[in-house]
């Protein structure tokens, strides 16, 4: 099936409109903080540790599956940050920080009081990992060695894969054929240790080059190519012939 998410690859989905402002309203600056202060306070960070109350662990994965898990039909009416609110209240309530009905007694009190101010927390503590971690980052590369199937070069098969949760591998290149253009150095996970698709430990990652005639015959410019940065779960040994195009554009 076509996860909402990510549509890329499929025509006639209708006018687009971009929006170029970052943040549209106030409360979407809160939700971004809300976000970075969970992802600072994750336990498995190494950072120093604070008095938060925060214990269990909070990723952009589990950031995007949160949103992306809502009702197709609830995914496309509202706004971005407003899935992020979703999935992180939902977060919440999953993991007893708070119950359903306290997070509806919560709300009903401000719809009914908008100028009610706002709890306040937080410690210095709190604060400076905060502050090393906007600093620092969380980036998914890791230093290690760990086992290079494919070189330069190599022709690679990507993987159809089953979608779970969030899915990091673009509909229209399952079951392509393509060619090794970079083996990246080190390895790479994607900030979990339950994985999306089979990502979990760090595993190398390639980048992989596409004949966009392939991916979409006879609807393509001549002399292009495109690139592809894929885990090495996705990359298998390559077909024969390259699968018929299916017109999806994720599992």
């Amino acid at each position: 099936m076509k996860l909402q998410h990510y549509l890329g690859g499929l025509e006639g989905l209708g006018p687009l409109t971009i929006e170029t402002r970052v943040f549209v309203e106030e409360w979407e600056t809160r939700i971004f903080g809300i976000h970075t202060a969970m992802m600072a306070l994750s336990p498995q960070l190494s950072l120093p540790a604070t008095p938060s109350a925060f214990h269990t662990v909070w990723t952009w994965a589990d950031l995007r599956k949160g949103a992306e898990a809502m009702n197709p039909f609830d995914y496309f009416k509202y706004r971005y940050y407003e899935k992020w609110l979703g999935g992180i209240s939902g977060y919440f309530v999953a993991n007893g920080y708070i119950t359903e009905e306290e997070l509806e007694a919560r709300t009903a009190e401000y719809l009914g009081d908008p100028d009610k101010p706002l709890p306040r927390g937080g410690s210095p503590e709190i604060d400076r990992r905060v502050e090393r971690y906007l600093e620092e980052g969380d980036s998914p590369h890791r230093d290690l060695a760990v086992p290079v199937e494919f070189r330069e070069g190599d022709q690679v098969r990507v993987r159809n894969v089953p979608t779970l949760e969030h899915t990091r591998l673009p509909g229209f290149l399952r079951d392509r054929n393509g060619t090794v253009v970079t083996v990246y150095p080190g390895a790479y996970g994607y900030l979990t240790d339950t994985g999306a698709d089979g990502i979990g430990a760090p595993m190398a990652v390639y980048c992989v080059r596409f004949d966009p005639q392939d991916l979409w015959p006879g609807n393509t410019e001549p002399n292009l190519s495109l690139y592809a940065d894929l885990y090495a779960a996705y990359v298998a040994e390559p077909t024969a012939e390259l699968a018929a195009p299916s017109g999806d554009a994720s599992a």
